[in-house]
């Protein structure tokens, strides 16, 4: 069930599915993807052996595997195989074969962070130690909690970049302080997921209020601002960076 590190890198794209997280421009380059983990099923009771499991017991067990949502391509096709085989073949699945499995699609995600251009040079690092190793331990704990903690790190990165932009205004220096101040992974996260973004409009709106505080604006310009002041945080944006020059000043 092993895969070739190469075998990975050819199979990163069609089996391992992730959703990119939408975080702000200024940040993009320390933005990882999301990658679903998928914790190992807890359906084999340990109390029941494997191997004094009935040949029904193994199968429902089988089943309840290949019904987890978050059972990888590589789990569900050994699991498929195994209750296509013989018992012993569902007993060996049950063993060690979705050990394996488990650890092939968790190896995929890891290929598909390495390569994906959002993922934080925290993320980079730790998934490719994770790689290197190679072990279904290794791999499992890395998307588990090492995936959780790189972000953070490079979340935390991202956001002392922000406040050390001389372009950040009030609010967005204001919700940077207290993500950092949180200290947790969540807090860093949602400020660059939302946080920014609603921070940043905040600070877009009141540089269009004091636009309209000028009396000394055309009347083109003017009205194009009350038009946009209570607009949404991207149009907010579009018309500072764009928008006002657009208009007769």
């Amino acid at each position: 069930m092993r895969l070739t590190r190469g075998a990975l890198l050819v199979a990163g794209t069609a089996l391992a599915p992730a959703l990119l997280l939408t975080t702000p421009a200024v940040a993009a380059d320390t933005a990882p993807v999301s990658v679903a983990v998928t914790a190992a099923p807890s359906v084999v009771d340990p109390g029941t052996p494997v191997d004094e499991m009935s040949e029904e017991e193994l199968r429902v067990t089988i089943v309840r595997i290949l019904a987890d949502p978050d059972s990888g391509r590589g789990v569900t096709e050994a699991a498929n195989e195994a209750l296509d085989g013989t018992v012993e073949d569902m007993r060996e699945f049950l063993r060690t074969g979705y050990r394996l499995a488990q650890a092939d699609d968790d190896r995929v995600a890891i290929v598909r962070l390495l390569g994906d251009p959002a993922s934080g040079p925290a993320v980079i690092r730790e998934a490719g130690r994770a790689l290197d190793d190679g072990s279904p331990e290794v791999v499992r704990a890395f998307l588990e909690t090492g995936l959780r903690l790189a972000r953070f790190e490079d979340d935390r990165v991202a956001i002392t970049r922000i406040l050390a932009d001389p372009d950040s205004g009030r609010a967005v220096r204001r919700e940077a302080d207290e993500a950092l101040d949180a200290g947790t992974p969540e807090a860093a996260r949602a400020f660059l997921e939302t946080g920014y973004r609603l921070a940043q409009a905040e600070d877009d709106r009141v540089t269009v209020a004091r636009m309209l505080a000028d009396p000394d604006i055309s009347d083109a310009l003017r009205a194009a601002a009350q038009d946009v002041i209570d607009g949404t945080p991207e149009e907010l944006r579009y018309f500072l960076e764009s928008g006002q020059y657009e208009v007769d000043r």
